[in-house]
């Protein structure tokens, strides 16, 4: 099942696609958060809708957390100079940085290094704390969703007080959509071709099998030093091919921003200065 939201910003209501039809769950639930994915939906009760003209909405909504690691692909270690790490290196976004798959991205103000990174979403589906195993670290995943986990360098790395988060929060630098896949809609999810565009020209187009941590042993992981809730969204890293590596200049207002993932569809972003 594929699930999303569509409307208005504060107006969304909760969608899921099935076989190439639309259902309306909003007489069912309100959202699509953490207690959404407690709930089991009968598509035969649920109306079916149009969606042609509206705006796909983030298709989860705002999170307790966003969980974000870093240096996670091999090849993304080596063009930004770095040894691979031993364990998994993580950060934390604002939720509030989530923004739809078509909505306006902002320059920051005195940006001069805003950057792109394909990564793929996991949101969680249950509470998650000292996880037995990997195996155990799987059971926990609601779904998959393609994200676009936007960076100012400069911030990040040359004004970072020696740690990632203000080159990483600032406002619309996290969109996400447009759904969220179960994980039965995904065969293997450490088979995934990510990729991602700047104005129509490919910048990243890789494999999520380059991932030096895999999706069940992050989990696993991070579970024994935080405890997860229903909702949370965890960022897996970027491979290869952002403007960090020098090879591309850094996005501009007018830009437009593609990523997608195999199976999870795309995000299209327009870039506006702050």
């Amino acid at each position: 099942m594929k699930y999303l939201r569509i409307g208005r910003p504060g107006d969304e209501i909760p969608v899921a696609l099935h076989e190439g039809e639309y259902y309306d769950l909003s007489f069912k639930t309100g959202e699509i958060d953490g207690d959404f994915w407690g709930l089991e939906f009968d598509l035969d009760e649920c109306p079916r809708i149009d969606i042609e003209g509206e705006r796909i909405a983030p298709p989860i909504a705002r999170p307790n957390a966003i969980v974000c690691i870093g240096m996670n692909y091999a090849a993304h270690c080596a063009e930004s100079g770095a040894e691979p790490p031993a364990e998994p290196v993580v950060f934390y976004k604002h939720p509030n940085t989530i923004v739809g798959p078509n909505d306006d991205v902002q320059i920051p103000r005195g940006s001069l290094k805003t950057d792109w990174e394909v990564e793929l979403g996991v949101v969680i589906g249950k509470p998650a704390s000292y996880l037995e195993s990997e195996e155990a670290a799987l059971d926990v995943i609601a779904g998959f969703v393609v994200a676009n986990d936007l960076s100012e360098r400069e911030f990040q790395i040359e004004r970072s007080g020696g740690q990632f988060s203000k080159g990483k929060a600032c406002p619309t630098f996290t969109p996400l959509g447009p759904w969220v896949a179960t994980p039965d809609e995904i065969a293997d999810v450490q088979a995934l071709r990510l990729w991602s565009k700047v104005n129509g020209t490919y910048r990243q187009d890789s494999n999520s099998k380059d991932m030096i941590f895999s999706v069940a042993k992050i989990i696993h992981h991070m579970s024994q030093f935080m405890a997860f809730d229903a909702g949370d969204l965890l960022l897996t890293g970027t491979p290869e091919g952002v403007a960090l590596s020098g090879r591309f200049p850094y996005l501009a207002a007018g830009d437009v921003v593609e990523v997608g993932i195999d199976g999870l569809g795309s995000t299209r972003n327009p870039t506006v200065q702050a």
